[in-house]
């Protein structure tokens, strides 16, 4: 419901400066929906807007959202650049709920990158900020980010990731895991690819042998 809403605000709004309100919420939706390529688009057009009016803000914006989408891309390094910028412009702002929020995504791609360390430094502190804001969504999730990562992580596997081998060991199709999950037929697919390359398999029973075999229930 949420993605077919904001299409339509968005396909509405013709004014630039309205729309530039609108785009990071679509970006946002897109992602959780894992429609990478329309979040990219909607981010592409922020950018575009930011450019041309150049306000501190709309330049924040922007870059959280090309930054996030990065991040779905798989381009920790070039993430960590567009997030970096965003979050000194919302600092400046004095805006300490976007600061943080943007501190949770630099955390994410210093993890990716390999980076614990500074991933710590950043998911605390992003975690401090939210506590004194009474931000509970935004607590539990870096409170799920922070926690001892599950069995899975020690083969490579996403959350996502192991949650479709799930899928695949029930016996479900890549159409019936799509429509379990509510994303395109095509996200699954990738996703199906990248647990086999992973693991190492090249079938569906395979990789449901190598799931009960390693215990990833």
């Amino acid at each position: 419901m949420a993605v077919g809403a904001i299409r339509r605000v968005v396909t509405e709004t013709t004014d630039r400066l309205r729309r530039a309100k609108l785009l990071p919420a679509h970006v946002e939706i897109m992602l959780a929906t894992e429609d990478i390529s329309a979040a990219r688009e909607a981010a592409d057009e922020l950018g575009e807007i930011a450019g041309v009016y150049d306000t501190p803000a709309l330049r924040a914006a922007a870059g959280y959202a090309l930054g996030s989408v990065m991040l779905a891309e798989r381009e920790a390094r070039s993430a960590l650049g567009a997030l970096r910028g965003a979050c000194e412009q919302w600092r400046a702002l004095d805006a300490p709920y976007e600061t943080a929020r943007t501190r949770v995504h630099i955390g994410i791609a210093c993890r990716t990158l390999g980076d614990e360390d500074s991933a710590a430094l950043e998911l605390d502190a992003a975690h401090r900020v939210f506590a004194e804001l009474g931000a509970a969504p935004d607590l539990a999730r870096v409170d799920q980010l922070t926690r001892k990562q599950p069995v899975a992580a020690a083969h490579g596997l996403t959350p996502r990731e192991l949650q479709v081998l799930r899928l695949v060991a029930a016996g479900k199709t890549n159409h019936a895991i799509a429509a379990d999950l509510v994303v395109a037929e095509k996200t699954v697919d990738r996703h199906v690819t990248n647990i086999f390359t992973k693991l190492g398999v090249s079938s569906r029973a395979a990789s449901t042998a190598y799931e009960y075999q390693h215990r990833l229930l």
